[in-house]
């Protein structure tokens, strides 16, 4: 795993911002074929898109550092603003990306009178495809969003190859929830983690495929808000659920750790297990309420011919 996609001299591209980026973008083109079918501003869905992907970057980037803060602590002032902004190396929250996202529209629905969800709902495939792209990408960076070592048959033993891997695992952590480098051997003039693990970024890969895959469910629902908090929903229970509880993260709540040769690798709970549980709560308390309102968009073939729009003001 190489998580260069393009160097040229000391100029680097990361495989990372690339797929995300790739993601994002078939997202983008569904959504605009979508809110053109369904007779909403293109124009302005347009401009919400762009805005939201740039402060989704910075909310995403925020919450990471601030969950992970220990990987800043011990780096000294001023070359810490610069790993805090370094977004090249990886390092991103995505629910602090929705978060940011969800400021955004928030502001263009009240600026524009705008139905928040009728937008919010044509967002859910991008998210769902940029997941795919960020965890395919995780797999090249190596040593994010790994897993914890397991005894089960679904362990994955990285390649020596993966030189990120190892480097990010050898080093010895004081916490014991993260601590990996009993499993480090000297292999070749490197050390090498030889243990299985948990291939989360692997897990995550398929609950972006699972959420696009219902995206074109969800979508298909007159009920505008449907499709945004099922994605809240099954979201917060395939990523706590799925991934989060065999991922090597510090336990915010020590309540059960098994991880080993001769353990299934689980621990509960970490700060996103925490975040997940409300969601979810949330999630389906929406839902139920949105069950029970009458419908609020009509069938695509009974809308009526389209015009582009002339101004950003909501047709």
């Amino acid at each position: 795993m190489d998580p260069v996609f393009l160097q040229i001299g000391s100029f680097t591209i990361a495989w990372y911002g690339v797929l995300i980026t790739l993601g994002i973008v078939a997202g983008v083109w569904v959504g605009t074929r979508m809110a053109r079918a369904r007779g909403l501003n293109v124009d302005l869905f347009n401009d919400i898109i762009l805005w939201m992907i740039i402060w989704g970057l910075v909310g995403a980037r925020i919450v990471f550092v601030a969950t992970s803060w220990d990987q800043f602590a011990n780096v000294p002032f001023p070359r810490v603003l610069l790993d805090i902004i370094n977004l090249r190396q990886g390092g991103i929250s995505i629910h602090g990306g929705l978060i940011g996202g969800i400021l955004v529209l928030l502001y263009y629905t009240r600026r524009y009178k705008l139905n928040f969800y009728e937008y919010a709902d044509l967002c859910v495939p991008g998210v769902a495809f940029g997941i795919i792209g960020g965890r395919i990408g995780n797999i090249m960076n190596g040593t994010d969003t790994v897993g914890r070592v397991t005894g089960w048959p679904v362990g994955y033993r990285w390649p020596d190859s993966a030189r990120a891997f190892h480097e990010g695992m050898c080093i010895p952590n004081p916490n014991p929830d993260m601590d990996l480098s009993q499993y480090c051997q000297q292999i070749g003039g490197q050390l090498v983690m030889t243990a299985p693990v948990h291939f989360t970024q692997l897990y995550g890969v398929f609950i972006g495929i699972i959420l696009s895959i219902a995206a074109y469910f969800w979508l298909r629902s007159r009920k505008a808000g449907w499709a945004f908090w099922q994605f809240w929903l099954w979201y917060s229970i395939l990523r706590a659920g799925l991934e989060e509880t065999f991922r090597l993260n510090p336990l915010t709540l020590k309540t059960y750790l098994d991880q080993g040769l001769d353990a299934p690798g689980i621990g509960l709970w970490t700060d996103t297990h925490l975040i997940s549980l409300p969601l979810i709560v949330a999630s389906i308390w929406m839902l139920l309420r949105l069950r029970r309102q009458p419908d609020t968009r009509r069938k695509a073939a009974s809308l009526p011919p389209l015009t582009k729009p002339s101004s950003l003001e909501h047709p």
